[in-house]
């Protein structure tokens, strides 16, 4: 087997910043924290992940959260960063503490896993290797390297010219539901719930009031994403997720999706690591 094109220099942690920590972002952060690298992820000061149970986000609201036996805990300054690090964790900031430790970090990648779909506002200046998931992310332009989250032949696929398909505005298809499994807010307000996820539902069940309007589910299986109740949402904003397949396992294990996702930024830092002599 041929030597590695790469080293790393004493004293010189290979870091990563992932921007967004919802399941996608956390499949990430799983991923390259178990090929080591050490993970600090920025998100909202109030994350609307609904698959709170997969997602490093839930760390905000809980202060530490463990997925597949890999914990995630919310840090406030860079010291504490480079503590719960050192401890192997993953380190988990809020948007409006993380100017400080951002500045401090030294990444040499950034991955955005936002999945914004459009306005993304990154750029290639913003690390040594930036790497896009999904829609807006055009490699070669706002990004080195794009990874396609869209279900299907291309999903993980790592692009290193080109932009990652258009948003479908379709949820994937299970067991034949597509629109049915997944709830969106009709409009602003505040959205309540005392349900769990890994409860099962029946059609017509109540999961939630949007203000005074019931959200009811229209299919029977179990609740596998769900927004935290006394978050305030725009309209648009996705609600919960039913998993007609009625396997509460499968709200506690990072789904193939991110894995493959995950996969493809694996790719792009290794690819990008062999032209690199060091991470300094």
């Amino acid at each position: 087997m041929a030597e590695a094109k790469f080293q790393i220099k004493e004293n010189i942690s290979p870091r990563v910043l992932i921007k967004g920590g919802g399941d996608l972002a956390s499949g990430v952060a799983y991923r390259l924290h178990r090929t080591g690298w050490q993970i600090l992820i920025v998100e909202k000061d109030q994350p609307l992940a609904v698959r709170r149970t997969v997602s490093y986000a839930t760390a905000i609201y809980q202060d530490e959260i463990k997925i597949e036996g890999l914990t995630a805990r919310r840090v406030e300054n860079i010291r504490e960063c480079l503590k719960v690090q050192k401890q192997g964790e993953i380190a988990v900031v809020p948007l409006s503490r993380a100017g400080g430790i951002v500045s401090s970090y030294r990444h040499q990648v950034l991955v955005d896993g936002r999945m914004l779909k459009d306005s993304v506002g990154t750029d290639r200046k913003d690390a040594r290797l930036v790497i896009g998931l999904g829609p807006g992310f055009i490699a070669g332009e706002n990004c080195d390297a794009a990874v396609e989250t869209c279900r299907g032949h291309f999903l993980g696929r790592t692009l290193y010219w080109g932009s990652t398909a258009p948003d479908t505005g379709e949820p994937g298809e299970v067991l034949g539901y597509s629109q049915e499994r997944v709830y969106h807010a009709p409009r602003r307000g505040v959205f309540r719930t005392e349900r769990r996820i890994g409860e099962k539902v029946q059609p017509g069940d109540i999961i939630g009031y949007l203000e005074e309007q019931p959200v009811k589910v229209k299919i029977a299986g179990i609740i596998r994403g769900l927004l935290p109740g006394g978050l305030k949402v725009s309209r648009g904003t996705k609600l919960a997720d039913i998993d007609p397949r009625n396997d509460p396992e499968h709200c506690l294990h990072i789904s193939d999706k991110s894995l493959a996702v995950a996969g493809g930024v694996l790719e792009a830092v290794f690819s990008w690591l062999t032209k690199n002599e060091t991470f300094a």
